[in-house]
């Protein structure tokens, strides 16, 4: 009886055994299993599109395991508190608070490199992007298991962008593109993008090679891909870019500049750094200003020269700071106190240079009489000493 009752038992127990486990076999045929993926988004005062983006992920990506890394530069407008709040919600995501540095290529870097999964994606916080492609990126991954980097692009099949930009913005979209290809012969349709997904893997190959200054972080991983040992495979994903809903663009003059520099400093393979030329872009409009002000001067009978020059060196240094301060170092932009601090530590560090400035100027016009090439010959020498020790002491890293 005791036997009989023992198997009866075992059998009862073997039946449910089964059917839990066809239970569990089922739910993993029903439910799509994905590699886990870090979505980074950088923001800059987006407090109204911070609980948007995430609703839009949790609805595009229900079936994936993914992580949010908000990267934030300083917001005044709420939204850190905004990303806060979610945290303490949300187990997926997280913020990464950046102080006293900034920039969109900077703070992608800084997320990728704390990010842990196999996969990570960059999508903008503006809503301008389709959340609901990347998990076809995904899937492209999955699928091709020797991807690299998976672009989603407005100019291949199924991609558009004529809503999300005025013409003027569209048409000067469409030259950086042609300008980037061309150049530094990106064979993608959109190296301008910033939506895109990456292996962590083939990332760090060139990881330390991408430069913090500047805003088109796609397109300096792509030109630093073309230097690796083994050429990465790219696919891409047609969207369609958006329209913005709420926020401001972060385009502008400083943005162009940065993009001009990173252009240029491929072209010379890295040797010259994006802070180098922004800094020798800033240097020479600073000559136009020590020989604009020296022909004013001199105009209007300051003399002897030598006065002219100097009242000329000195606006020069001014200037050279200011536009150091708002594009060369926008990343460790001084405000405050700390730009009064930094403008007078400018001024002595500088002051060595600009009396080596005077005296060569002085002696060549001693020697030519041509105070143009004189005044040149100075800002040079000056601007070397300026740029070495600025970077040294004044925008000192934090």
């Amino acid at each position: 009886m005791y036997v009989c009752c023992n198997d009866k038992f075992n059998f009862i127990l073997k039946e449910k055994l089964n059917k839990i486990s066809e239970q569990i076999l089922n739910g993993f045929k029903n439910k799509i299993v994905h590699p886990i993926l870090t979505i980074i988004i950088p923001t800059f005062n987006e407090v109204n599109n911070i609980s948007k983006i995430v609703e839009k992920l949790e609805s595009a990506l229900s079936t994936v395991k993914y992580k949010i890394i908000f990267v934030d530069d300083e917001s005044n407008d709420g939204t850190i508190n905004k990303i806060r709040l979610l945290e303490a919600q949300k187990s997926n995501i997280s913020l990464l608070l950046r102080i006293g540095r900034r920039g969109l290529s900077g703070a992608c870097i800084e997320g990728m490199l704390i990010s842990k999964t196999e996969l990570i994606a960059v999508i903008d916080c503006d809503l301008q992007h389709d959340e609901k492609k990347l998990l076809e990126m995904v899937n492209k991954f999955q699928v091709q298991q020797n991807l690299d980097l998976v672009i989603g692009s407005r100019h291949t099949k199924h991609g558009k962008s004529e809503d999300g930009f005025n013409k003027f913005r569209k048409l000067g979209s469409d030259f950086a593109i042609l300008l980037t290809k061309k150049l530094l012969r990106i064979q993608t349709t959109d190296p301008m993008s910033g939506f895109f997904m990456v292996k962590k893997n083939s990332l760090f190959q060139v990881i330390d090679k991408l430069q913090p200054n500047g805003f088109k972080i796609l397109a300096d991983i792509v030109a630093c891909s073309n230097r690796t040992q083994k050429k990465w495979e790219i696919a891409e994903v047609g969207y369609e870019f958006k329209r913005r809903i709420s926020g401001q663009s972060k385009m502008s003059i400083i943005i162009i500049l940065e993009f001009l520099s990173l252009i240029l400093s491929h072209l010379t393979r890295g040797i010259l750094s994006i802070r180098f030329i922004l800094f020798g872009m800033v240097g020479l409009s600073g000559v136009f200003v020590q020989l604009f002000t020296t022909f004013l001067c001199l105009n209007l009978s300051i003399q002897p020269y030598v006065i002219a020059h100097s009242i000329g060196v000195f606006m020069a240094m001014t200037s050279n700071y200011y536009f150091n301060n708002l594009l060369t170092y926008k990343d460790r932009s001084l405000r405050g106190f700390s730009f009064f601090k930094g403008l007078l530590s400018f001024y002595l560090i500088c002051s060595a240079g600009a009396l080596a400035n005077i005296a060569i100027a002085k002696l060549f016009f001693d020697y030519t009489e041509i105070w143009v090439l004189s005044s040149l010959m100075g800002a040079i020498l000056g601007a070397v000493w300026n740029f070495i020790f600025s970077s040294i002491f004044t925008w000192k890293a934090r």
